[in-house]
């Protein structure tokens, strides 16, 4: 009867600790608007993010990038996705020959928040990139909102980017069609339903490769970077010697889509500058990062932009724009000149700037997803740096997992314009951050003056944006362009902006902040409904993610003090560190 009884208690026990767990969610869940108002604008100080957050993750990064790496690293995570995996398709559906000025207008708006980016990196050197800075400016929730967006975005580049790997690949060895390389099931959604091993064996060896150590990576992708700038050029040249300019002219024009497929185009190539924001997140892992991360962010891109219009240019050379392959643009180009053999060469130096682009995408990803988790806004294990390797290890493996199932199943159409769209809104949020911060955190200028210059200037650019996509040219494009100039100029003329006087920010404000604003804006609205219609699926579940869990555990880890170090943000804006800046 004893033993029954033991018995009873030992297996009730576990339904007993079940029950009260659950009681205490349910009461958190109760509590969840006191805990919105504590929680969703609260922010931090720069020292707080630097010091008693960053401590969380255990170990610390190690210190052993240079600039020259963060260029190899923001060049090689930028080149393999966008020529390869969207100029093709670019080319053949949107833009025409003319992709190459879609190029150029998505690169000056990439250099513009590429500055933004520049200027907290220098300031903020944390490896949490856009998040930490909207955090630290906006609040807990925009800055977990524009952090999770971010994560989308690279798993789902990264899964697009590894499956045309494959089809690069197959065309090394001489396969014409690259779904040879793929395993179709047929009870599976079309779309889905073509297997994809070897993009999923890509994505796990990086991801071991990654766990190892950062340094052995940076060194393995600068390896892979010199190829491929070197291979390049090796395409540019034969592409502008073997090319004809009848070819950018026939059969419809430089633009036989118009205008508006120059900028539809712009907004559709912009994943290619997915790669400079990684250069970021390795704040922790740089030696001198106010030095090096100017030099690193801004020379990549600059670089980049260079490339990618060449390159493009040299395409559209070689081949018309109507005979373009959708998927190996650059090895059918070689193959219909009848250089069947650099068509090979072609595919196997695309393969090696995939990976390449793959590996810093991926390096960035981890990061990201570390420092969210040190703000309690995902399981803390997350957070975890292991000791020995100075890597985010379960950070790494978690989203190596995550990128290597959606590369699987999911067609590089499906996911390509909501990358686009969650990249653009990501860079649009990073310069009003910036302006605010600048304006009114640094400033200590009065934030209704700023709270309304960027909701005029956003209100302004949404006008302009409109009367370009229903063609309201006449009067809708005049009326918005001279009040986007004048709402940016009686604001630089009336509110009064101070700078640091120490590591690097940006010149000329706020003009360079607003602009890129506008452009982002501008092609955010040159996508497709479906776009907009998928991504406020995913806003929907990443917002009741955060009223579930993200908002409940910070109010735990922060205002309870039941993190392993307690953060009081109640302060941060009023605890702005005038010492180190002059009037500009």
């Amino acid at each position: 009867m004893a033993t029954s009884t033991a018995t009873t208690t030992q297996t009730s026990a576990p339904n007993s600790t079940t029950t009260i767990c659950f009681s205490k969610y349910l009461h958190s869940l109760s509590q969840t608007p006191h805990r919105l108002r504590k929680r969703m604008l609260a922010t931090w100080t720069p020292d707080q993010e630097l010091n008693q957050v960053r401590q969380r993750s255990g170990a610390d990064m190690k210190r052993k990038l240079k600039w020259y790496d963060l260029i190899a690293l923001g060049v090689g995570g930028m080149l393999g996705v966008g020529v390869f995996v969207t100029t093709g398709q670019v080319a053949f559906q949107t833009s025409g020959p003319s992709v190459f000025i879609s190029y150029i207008i998505a690169g000056i708006s990439a250099l513009l928040s590429s500055l933004c980016y520049t200027e907290f990196s220098v300031q903020i050197p944390v490896a949490g990139g856009a998040f930490s800075y909207l955090r630290l400016t906006f609040g807990e929730f925009v800055g977990y909102f524009a952090g999770a967006n971010i994560l989308m975005e690279y798993v789902l580049s990264n899964a697009a980017v590894a499956r045309n790997f494959t089809d690069y690949v197959s065309s090394a060895f001489g396969e014409n069609d690259p779904k040879t390389w793929r395993v179709k099931v047929d009870g599976l959604v079309e779309g889905y339903n073509m297997l994809d091993f070897p993009a999923v064996a890509l994505i796990l060896l990086l991801t071991l490769c990654l766990c190892h150590s950062t340094k052995e990576s940076s060194l393995l992708n600068l390896i892979m970077t010199v190829f491929h700038v070197v291979f390049f050029g090796f395409i540019i040249i034969v592409g502008f010697c073997k090319g004809s300019t009848n070819n950018l002219v026939k059969p419809k024009g430089l633009t036989p889509y118009g205008v508006r497929g120059v900028l539809d185009g712009a907004a559709k190539v912009y994943l290619s500058y997915i790669g400079y924001d990684s250069v970021s997140t390795m704040a922790e892992e740089i030696q001198n990062p106010s030095k090096s991360l100017p030099i690193g962010i801004v020379g990549s891109v600059v670089l980049t932009s260079v490339l990618y219009c060449l390159m493009a240019l040299s395409l559209c050379l070689m081949v018309p724009y109507n005979e373009i392959s959708e998927n190996v643009a650059f090895s059918m180009a070689f193959r219909q000149i009848g250089w069947e053999w650099a068509s090979n060469l072609v595919g196997a130096g695309a393969s090696l700037g995939i990976v390449a682009s793959l590996l810093v995408a991926m390096l960035g990803q981890a990061r990201y997803l570390c420092v969210i988790g040190r703000a309690r806004l995902v399981p803390s294990w997350l957070a975890k740096v292991h000791p020995s390797t100075g890597t985010p290890l379960n950070a790494t493996l978690f989203l190596g997992l995550c990128t290597a199932s959606i590369a699987l199943f999911t067609d590089l159409e499906i996911v390509i314009d909501m990358i686009s769209i969650g990249t653009l809104l990501v860079f649009y949020l990073v310069a009003n951050a910036l302006i605010y911060r600048r304006y009114v955190t640094i400033s200590n200028n009065p934030p209704f003056q700023t709270l309304l210059f960027l909701f005029l200037l956003s209100s302004s650019a949404i006008g302009f944006s409109m009367s370009w996509k229903f063609k309201q040219q006449r009067w809708g494009l005049p009326l918005f362009g001279v009040s986007t100039i004048t709402i940016i100029a009686f604001f630089n003329y009336t509110v009064p902006c101070l700078r640091y006087s120490t590591g690097w920010s940006m010149p000329f404000m706020p003009w360079p902040a607003a602009l890129s604003i506008f452009l982002n804006v501008f092609l955010m609205t040159t996508l497709k409904q479906f776009s907009f219609e998928r991504f406020a699926v995913w806003a929907c579940l990443i917002t009741l993610f955060y009223l579930l869990y993200g908002v409940h555990s910070t109010y735990q880890a922060e205002e309870m003090g039941t993190g392993e170090d307690e953060v009081d943000p109640s302060s941060a804006v009023q605890q702005s560190k005038l010492d180190n800046i002059q009037v500009l």
